[in-house]
């Protein structure tokens, strides 16, 4: 994983966690209600979480961009794993509503 030093410091271990396979500490960063939407599916709560990361393989991420906007922060990184079309780049992660111990929403998107 790459980062910058001004990425916010939950977007930082979102990145480094997801990435592991002991997915414990990943989910610790979510809030119980939290909102994930990935390929245009929408899981709510930390059970609905926990079914999507099950479903998905573990990749690698390089952070290629890291900007703040007005509805949130934006990393669009490299994915790599066990996937067609491995390696992805220029997918989008929104953090959209996050704060330092909780994420609350995150829309990931190209």
């Amino acid at each position: 994983m790459t980062s910058t030093s001004s990425t916010p410091e939950i977007i930082r271990r979102y990145f480094e966690y997801a990435s592991q396979p002991d997915a414990e500490a990943y989910f610790g960063l979510f809030a119980d209600d939290a909102v994930v939407e990935d390929e245009g599916r929408v899981y709510r709560g930390i059970a609905e979480i926990r079914r999507w990361r099950g479903e998905v393989p573990l990749v690698s991420y390089e952070i290629t961009n890291v900007e703040e906007t007005p509805a949130g922060t934006v990393v669009t990184a490299t994915i790599t794993g066990d996937f067609p079309g491995s390696p992805f780049a220029g997918l989008r992660f929104r953090f959209e509503e996050y704060e330092d111990a909780a994420i609350r929403r995150l829309r990931i998107a190209p």
